[in-house]
């Protein structure tokens, strides 16, 4: 529809078709829009249908998009010590910085510290102004946290980072083992397509590879819960298991491979006993793991961050592809070693070389032929001559004062590095820090001296590749918001501003797409997979209508369209210089972060089902938070035992590295000092984690809670090869963190937030939404002064034109607060965590429906007296969807409701996203349990 045709003020519907920003399956999304001559309204999402990646199907994070789209805390306008200042002047004062600092201390003292969230366009400008213009290799992206490892290691392999594998592989496998990976929650669409393929081939089995029993157990066949950090133990005992049971055809593997005998000979060194002690299993187990693998005509293993982040975690990786090129499980439907990525273009940033350690289109900084060939197709006047600085050892520079200017992209890395004390200090001391992101505040924006107003979903244009080297469009449908700019956009204004105009002189996004892939084919002559100059140069329109693809391509003879995809290693041809895929002995050792008798608990951390990344969007969404609020730490019900703790109840959790950012401080004796604040969270007790061990999500920064700082507890220790940090592995002492006063704060939008938690020892807040239409927020908070001082703190801080009323019982003190009879306040508190369920303790959903409304005499009477109405007793949220809960789930199982399917049926749950459906077979099995037990 031209616009033009439209009359004023008439409204068009439309389709728009993008790709969604979260995870790295790259879910194809249908908008339904509103367009008028005036406005274009986002008002509908739903799975693109025909997309390969997903075929229609949408987790709840991505059903809930429009939910997180909103203006709210957006920043809007480029700001200079937090006040207003126009583009001109930002731009000028960064281009004036990098150039001055450059002519000072060199190109080394200038970073980039970029995301896998930019689309592959920004990538391509942060990349070539950083290693062509500038001249250093100092750019690295928060993908260096999740997938490096892996990359390293299909580099080590294989000659070039190319994941082998396509989702139809999960689909079509006779073996699918998932390690590293908790599927049902990081990747639910693809959880899903495996757990219908299951369905379908009741023959398929599934192995899951985990030290906790995740929600991707449901589908398991077996359960292999491995002490944390001895995947290659057990990934070496499979291969020397294979070789001692004639399961490699060594003549035929040496036809396409080499390095065989020697990663054999290493495999050999511990037996299978050997390797169920390391990995503290019984022996029993791990040979039915291992003679079902070397009998399934066709395996996939799909792995992922519980592999990848590991001070060895090239080398797991490395055991892994081990295992199937030796058992030649590769090149073929059904077959392959399958990194997952968990960010939206973390693979689209790989292949532009958004990595410190590499250059774009595949090509390496230690090849001087691949330097040269790059700086002639860019006609860069510098190109860095070595790695630049990955991320941790970045930040220690930073630290150091060698790096003086450092622009961060689109990322978090105050809540996301490990170390947060020393990324807090490094952040500090920089003399530039700019930050480009969407909102206006998070962990890291507090250091900005510059922030940029960047586009998000929605609004940004260009492309972005999924896990499985799937090139989708994520189109712009909206304005940019107030003075948003594109990243691609911002970075050539201060190229231009350097001196670099002729360069960086893209007026569309398609110019720079097209310079990209012509890059890909420069000088490759078929020794890069990764070639998509086959493409040719799009128009505009060709590129606005791109469908996704795969790369490797070859060219169709004779017809007008896309060439054709085809699978990477079929023909047994590998990136080496020699053709062959190499395989590489590897040493079993034991993580870095050790624990002792001053840190006796291992940490291990992870994704939430609803919630992604620092949940600066995510977080926006009261529906995404009604199934997890708030953080816990899960530890085994012994544990609890020990440490005297009871469910609910808060510990405080130190580790040597907020003592020292030396990883060989770890486990020492140094006395843990008051003055270093602890970390503290509910405890969950928990017996899907080991004994020993404690489990933490990822996602709730300093923004959500006074003590949520998890990355404070992970030390700078890093893969040697990879850089990437050791984040499944800490040592942590944990003791219960007593406090007197703990109570529940609920408020609509027009009371002061930042009051409330002001006034309290710790809090956590949590967006609610409210039956009134307005915005709400929960404050969980405690703190060591008694109930009745607390609250009047609390009242002190409440606008004056609100009547407030009070009650006191010998458990608790209550207050609520009126506006014209509207109820705007409401506080409870006692001598209980809130976490413990007292009660006082009220239901959120129960306050949400009178929050921001007329409140009768009557109810504000029951309202203080914890008297809640029986309908809002349903317990936690488990369909987020629907908004179905534990109890009425329950309620149905106990009535006879014996699959999810009839749950579905009877109450909606898993109907739509599916992403609850291994929680509801949880809740199933449980039952079954209770009922056996009770026979």
């Amino acid at each position: 529809m031209n616009m033009a045709t439209l009359q004023p003020n008439a409204m068009s519907e439309q389709l728009r078709q993008t790709t969604c920003p979260y995870c790295g399956v790259g879910c194809g999304v249908d908008i339904n829009c509103n367009v008028s001559e005036r406005a274009i309204t986002l008002d509908s999402v739903t799975g693109t249908p025909e997309h390969p990646a997903n075929y229609g199907r949408l987790c709840v994070k991505g059903t809930n998009l429009l939910e997180t789209n909103g203006p709210e805390g957006r920043l809007l306008h480029p700001t200079l010590a937090g006040n207003p200042v126009d583009w001109d002047t930002a731009t000028g004062l960064i281009a004036d910085t990098i150039t001055t600092t450059i002519a000072q201390f060199g190109a080394d003292a200038v970073a980039f510290y970029v995301s896998g969230q930019l689309l592959t366009e920004d990538y391509y400008i942060a990349n070539k102004l950083m290693k062509g213009f500038i001249g250093s290799a100092n750019i690295d992206t928060n993908s260096r946290l999740c997938m490096s490892s892996a990359v390293a290691a299909y580099k080590r392999a294989f000659g070039e980072d190319v994941v082998p594998c396509d989702y139809t592989d999960l689909e079509q496998t006779d073996l699918l083992v998932i390690t590293g990976s908790n599927a049902a929650w990081a990747h639910p669409v693809l959880f899903q397509r495996i757990t219908r393929a299951k369905r379908r081939n009741p023959q398929m089995k599934v192995v899951v590879i985990d030290p906790r029993k995740t929600e991707t157990c449901t589908i398991a066949d077996m359960h292999l819960a491995i002490k944390p950090g001895t995947d290659v133990a057990l990934f070496n005992g499979l291969i020397d298991y294979a070789q001692r049971n004639g399961r490699i055809d060594k003549d035929k593997v040496a036809a396409f491979t080499e390095g065989l005998d020697a990663t054999l000979k290493t495999a050999s060194h511990m037996d299978t006993a050997q390797v169920a002690l390391c990995c503290d299993m019984a022996r029993e187990k791990i040979e039915a793991f291992y003679s079902l693998f070397c009998r399934s005509p066709r395996v996939v293993t799909f792995y992922s961050m519980g592999v990848n982040q590991s001070a060895f975690g090239v080398d797991k990786a490395q055991s892994i592809i081990n295992c199937h090129l030796a058992l030649d499980l590769i090149g073929r439907d059904g077959c392959g070693p399958f990194s997952i990525t968990g960010q939206p273009n973390a693979m689209g940033g790989r292949e532009v070389g958004g990595l410190a350690n590499m250059l774009a289109a595949h090509c390496d900084l230690e090849n001087p032929e691949h330097i040269d060939a790059v700086k002639t197709y860019w006609n860069a006047p510098v190109m860095p001559q070595g790695q630049g600085l990955k991320a941790v050892d970045l930040f220690n520079a930073i630290e150091q004062g060698k790096v003086k200017f450092v622009w961060i992209m689109g990322t978090n890395p105050v809540v996301s590095m490990p170390n947060r004390n020393q990324i807090e200090r490094a952040l500090a001391k920089c003399e530039m820090v700019v930050v480009s992101d969407i909102v206006a505040a998070n962990d890291t924006l507090q250091f900005a001296h510059i922030a940029l107003p960047a586009t998000g979903w929605s609004e940004k244009d260009g492309t972005v590749t999924n896990s499985e080297r799937r090139i989708s469009r994520q189109r712009g449908i909206l304005p940019a918001p107030g003075e948003a700019k594109h990243d691609w956009q911002i970075m050539c204004e201060v190229a231009k501003k350097m001196g670099f105009g002729k360069a960086f002189d893209f007026q569309h996004v398609y110019e720079i797409f097209n310079e990209y892939t012509g890059l890909t084919g420069y000088n490759n002559n078929g020794s890069r997979l990764l070639d998509l100059s086959i493409l040719g140069k799009l128009t505009e329109e060709q590129y606005n209508k791109l469908s996704p693809f795969q790369w490797p391509l070859v060219p169709r003879t004779g017809q007008n369209e896309l060439p054709l995809s085809v699978r990477p290693f079929a023909n047994k041809k590998f990136s080496t210089p020699t053709g062959k895929a190499r395989l590489l002995p590897v040493h079993y050792q034991a993580p870095l972060q050790q624990i002792s008798a001053s840190f006796p608990f291992i940490l291990n951390s992870g994704r939430a089902r609803d919630q992604w990344h620092t949940m600066t969007r995510t977080g926006k969404a009261a529906k995404l938070l009604e199934h997890m609020p708030v953080a816990y730490v899960h530890v085994h019900p012994a544990d609890a035992l020990r440490l005297k703790v009871k469910n609910g109840e808060y510990v405080a959790l130190q580790s040597a590295a907020m003592f020292s950012g030396d990883p060989s401080a770890l486990g020492s004796n140094k006395d843990k000092s008051d003055d270093v604040s602890s970390v503290i969270y509910p405890v969950k007790i928990d017996d899907t984690v080991r004994n020993g061990e404690a489990f933490i999500p990822i996602h709730w920064s300093a923004q959500w809670g006074s003590h949520s700082k998890l990355a404070a507890l992970y030390a700078s220790a890093v893969d040697a090869i990879s850089g990437q940090p050791e984040l499944k592995h800490g040592a942590i002492a944990l003791r219960p963190y007593p406090l007197c006063t703990h109570g529940q704060i609920f408020i609509c939008d027009d009371v002061n937030s930042e009051a409330i938690s002001g006034v309290c020892e710790y809090w956590t807040k949590t967006p609610i939404e409210l039956a009134s239409g307005k915005n709400g927020t929960l404050f969980t908070v405690a703190a060591q002064i008694p109930r009745r001082s607390l609250l009047q703190s609390l009242v002190d801080t409440l606008p004056q034109h609100l009547t407030l009323i009070q009650f006191h019982h010998a458990d608790y003190s209550a207050c609520v607060g009126l506006a014209d009879n509207s109820l705007c306040f409401a506080a409870f508190l006692g001598g209980e965590s809130v976490h413990t369920q007292p009660q006082w303790a009220v239901p959120t959903e129960w306050l949400a429906s009178l929050l921001g409304s007329p409140v009768a005499v009557q109810s504000q009477y029951q309202l203080l007296r914890c008297q809640v109405d029986e309908a809002f007793l349903n317990g936690q949220v488990v369909c987020s969807c629907f908004k179905v809960r534990e109890k009425t789930i329950s309620d149905a199982i106990k009535s006879g409701v014996a699959t999810v399917t009839e749950l579905g049926q009877q109450l909606q749950c898993g109907t739509n996203c599916g992403s609850c459906k291994p929680a509801l077979a949880q809740l199933i099995d449980q039952q079954l349990v209770i009922e056996t037990h009770s026979v």
